[in-house]
């Protein structure tokens, strides 16, 4: 890991305390916010690497449930196990990222790798099998958002590119259903999306990095407002090596497979 790309001076990955720190602070809340994560020359590069690419996004306008399941028939349409919420980004894929790219240089890097190990409780991370979903780039422009929804994967670690102007907030509601024990917690969901609940928000900047537990928290990004786009990428991991995204999936988040 090279102090060109991380401030190892704020965020020291390879110091065993502050590792404890990260992940006692990512149990306790959820989520954990590392600030100025990326050295600006790094994030001024992924920003540049961002918008020479962006003819290149996929965009997608979707409707889904929170649970982003298929709609249940036994429930009525504006029921919460089926209520339509909207999502709407751009999105560029793995193999259009760059090989000498920060973002590539950072999802590979083997010391990141075991602070994330740490910090998640995990054995070891693997990237995707398939060629496309290992590193994605998301483009919300004016009126662009993220629908309220459970994750299906236990965590998820983003990196804000760019801020809005205005909007573009992550919004959570931590541990509002238990998915190992089929709890879906229709009366929670429901007062979310009535706004009858208050909700948590991460104030996050452009060069942050977060990690997130979703699985059980629901969450959103509210619509970005004025014209600069909000880009933040997307860098997953599996925990079992040879793992692809389903084909589904693609077609439906990429277009192609």
């Amino acid at each position: 890991m090279s102090n060109a790309l991380v401030r190892l001076d704020l965020h020291p990955l390879a110091d065993h305390g502050w590792r404890q720190r990260c992940r006692e602070a990512l149990n306790h809340s959820g989520a954990l916010v590392l600030r100025q994560f990326l050295q600006p020359q790094a994030l001024a590069a992924i920003i540049e690497e961002g918008n020479a690419q962006r003819h290149l996004a996929y965009h997608t306008r979707s409707k889904h449930n929170v649970y982003l399941m298929k709609p249940d028939e036994a429930f009525s349409d504006v029921h919460p196990r089926n209520r339509e919420v909207v999502s709407t980004k751009g999105c560029i894929t793995d193999d259009v990222i760059a090989a000498g790219s920060p973002l590539r240089q950072l999802y590979n890097d083997a010391l990141f790798k075991r602070f994330l190990c740490d910090v998640l409780g995990e054995a070891a991370l693997y990237p995707y099998a398939d060629p496309l979903s290992s590193i994605n780039l998301h483009y919300a422009s004016d009126g662009q958002e993220l629908g309220w929804h459970f994750d299906n994967s236990s965590f998820a670690i983003t990196l804000l590119v760019q801020k809005p102007l205005a909007g573009g907030v992550f919004q959570y509601v931590k541990d509002l259903r238990d998915a190992d024990a089929g709890e879906m917690n229709f009366d929670g969901v429901s007062a979310v999306l009535d706004e009858r609940q208050p909700v948590d928000a991460l104030a996050i900047d452009a060069g942050d990095l977060v990690l997130f537990r979703g699985r059980n928290a629901l969450h959103r990004v509210t619509p970005t407002e004025g014209e600069v786009t909000r880009m933040l990428a997307v860098l997953a991991y599996n925990t079992q090596p040879g793992i692809a995204l389903s084909e589904t999936a693609r077609m439906t988040f990429y277009g192609r497979l």
